[in-house]
């Protein structure tokens, strides 16, 4: 396989070529592949003059030897063939395509059903404001020791964390999502003035968004992956004591290799997988699930606003 056009950038305010991306993946595959090895892959690409774009059905020019597995996507309603990135020529052929962002599935293809982690993203809100974010990052962490969990944390490679609980084997994706409702209720209960779990941005108030959706079919960039942000920043595992030290800019693909030295931080951090206290996720079934809860409160505000658009219109009559 040959690689191309390594010195073109990657995209505005990138500050890498694609020779860089290519470096830094090559740099990082001992780390990087084992968190993509035998999961359905979507990637986010960005060509010469275009917008990134997401994608997920490998595209009909992929080699034979690239493994893929056949899913079908509850969101475009068909089969899609996803690849399945597990060594470094498969990682090297997506680098050269451009794939910049690295999304594996929170499933493995034996076991599509069966989540092997519980993930909360923390968004922030407008604004810099990461400190905001490492405050309820702690509160996520303190949610998750109460209920006798731990998990690992990294920065996002935007403005944001991701936390993630590995599971011990059997947990359904209904169960995963009930408990991950009910521990981004318990953080937000912990200090409601830093964190929400308002899905409908307005709602906010200037909080850190405690992401609860991150299961089902969702994706989550992966550890190490390089995202389409300025400067290429990469998603990095931290410490949990180190957090407040860090800006998620430290981490790009000109700096992270030589920022692990010889370790995965990621893979040490890692608690051992997790079963979910049943009392946890019963508390989350009785949450609505917040996207089905926002579509609707999207719907009657927006028949308010009809209904009092209509109604001035009637006084001024």
């Amino acid at each position: 396989m040959s690689l191309t056009n390594l010195d073109q950038t990657l995209f505005p305010d990138a500050d890498a070529t694609k020779r860089d991306l290519v470096d830094y993946l090559d740099g990082v595959r001992d780390r990087i592949l084992p968190v993509l090895a035998d999961r359905p892959l979507s990637v986010i690409r960005v060509l010469r003059g275009q917008q990134p774009f997401m994608q997920k059905n490998l595209p009909k020019y992929t080699p034979e030897w690239v493994r893929r597995v056949s899913m079908w996507a509850e969101s475009s309603h068909r089969d899609v063939s996803y690849g399945l990135c597990d060594d470094r020529r498969t990682l090297l052929w997506f680098a050269n395509q451009r794939a910049v962002e690295y999304h594996p599935a929170l499933v493995h293809t034996a076991a599509w059903d069966r989540p092997t982690h519980l993930v909360l993203d923390l968004d922030p809100p407008e604004g810099d404001a990461f400190a905001t974010v490492v405050r309820a990052a702690h509160l996520v962490r303190q949610a998750l020791a109460d209920s006798g969990l731990a998990g690992a944390v990294k920065t996002s490679g935007s403005k944001g964390v991701h936390v993630y609980v590995p599971l011990a084997a059997g947990a359904s994706f209904e169960d995963v999502a009930a408990a991950t409702r009910a521990l981004a209720a318990r953080t937000e209960r912990l200090d409601p003035a830093v964190a929400t779990t308002a899905f409908i941005r307005e709602d906010r108030g200037g909080k850190v968004f405690v992401d609860s959706t991150r299961a089902g079919g969702a994706t989550v960039a992966a550890a190490y992956s390089p995202r389409i942000r300025p400067g290429t920043p990469v998603s990095f595992p931290v410490g949990w004591d180190e957090l407040d030290a860090v800006a998620p800019a430290d981490f790009t693909v000109r700096t992270a290799v030589r920022l692990l030295g010889d370790g995965d931080p990621w893979a040490e951090a890692m608690p051992a997988p997790q079963r979910l206290d049943a009392e946890l996720v019963a508390e989350g079934h009785a949450i609505p699930i917040a996207r089905v809860q926002a579509m609707h409160e999207g719907k009657r505000r927006a028949r308010a606003r009809r209904r009092d658009g209509e109604d001035g219109e009637t006084g001024s009559a």
